[in-house]
């Protein structure tokens, strides 16, 4: 679900390899890219250099499509891909699927640049900077809970009414999950005087909840989940919204058969068997079962390490 990658450094006298989740990272310390680690790979590294171990594994792949979406950073390369021009796609596609006329683009700052302007690009609509962001407000998605991202919206953006008073806008993000930030910078749009706010989103609408490692384990904290895509529009105050289809997301992507990447939030198909109970909170998962037995490890089935 996740990315590794393995990097190398040539210092003199004592080559080095590297391991990072982002191939950012290898950049950061002058690191060239080798490869990706695959799936059911084990890396192994030591005085007699870097081994591999295969485990017996499906063959089939599921790398969380969101990375290419948001997780990873638009500066890192996942799969061949660089994530900033796939993100550019993304708005090139969406600009595709759902035109409108306005006076200019603006993302949601930073995560809906890319797509901000790739749509500007395919429309022919100016982009324009209409938000300011602080540089020390951490991402507001991943805040643990509600109260926590109200404040981080409030304080992380600030609208510029000479740029927007009695304009049109098509404001670009990539995701909504809970509507938290949408909904707040839509009112700070309108108070700076905007005519029309057009909301375009260069994914998908969040359905359902993920069991691979990010925090939302309830479709209660999804808003497309419980809300039409016109409901969701008169929750946020926009003018209209659209979102981008799975079809046109793969499109931008560009990488491999679509069934190689896990893209159960949008349309609830998991790779691997998930609770009944879909309503699990966030505490249920992190408790620890309650079992007298402690299993042993898997039994696993190990090809030759090679080189």
């Amino acid at each position: 679900f996740r990315p590794l990658c393995i990097g190398y450094i040539p210092l003199p006298g004592q080559p080095a390899h590297v391991i990072a989740s982002e191939t950012c990272a290898l950049d950061t310390v002058h690191a060239t890219f080798v490869r990706e680690v695959q799936p059911g790979e084990m890396v192994v590294m030591d005085e007699h250099g870097v081994h591999s171990v295969t485990f017996q594994t499906s063959s089939k792949h599921a790398m969380c499509v969101f990375e290419f979406i948001y997780f990873a950073r638009p500066d890192s390369i996942l799969k061949n891909c660089e994530l900033e021009e796939a993100r550019i796609r993304m708005g090139n596609e969406l600009a595709k699927e759902a035109p409108v006329e306005a006076d200019m683009v603006v993302a949601f700052p930073d995560s809906g640049t890319p797509a901000a302007i790739g749509y500007a690009e395919a429309a022919g609509i100016p982009f324009r900077e209409a938000l300011m962001k602080s540089r020390y407000i951490n991402r507001t998605f991943i805040q643990p809970d509600q109260t926590l991202r109200e404040a981080g919206v409030m304080l992380k953006l600030n609208a510029l009414p000479r740029s927007i008073r009695g304009k049109r806008l098509i404001c670009v993000d990539d995701s909504i999950v809970r509507g938290t930030t949408s909904r707040r910078i839509v009112e700070r749009l309108r108070a700076a005087g905007a005519k029309e706010i057009h909301m375009r989103i260069s994914s998908p609408p969040m359905r359902y909840p993920c069991f691979m490692g990010v925090d939302i384990g309830s479709t209660k904290e999804l808003i497309a989940a419980n809300r039409s895509v016109e409901q969701v529009r008169e929750h946020l105050g926009a003018d209209s919204l659209h979102y981008l289809t799975i079809p046109g997301l793969m499109r931008a992507i560009g990488r491999g058969p679509a069934q190689e990447f896990c893209r159960a939030c949008f349309d609830g198909s998991y790779p691997v068997p998930v609770p009944q109970q879909l309503e699990m909170d966030k505490m249920q998962f992190e408790m620890p079962p309650k079992t007298d037995h402690i299993p042993g490890p898997p039994s696993l089935m190990l090809a030759e390490p090679k080189i």
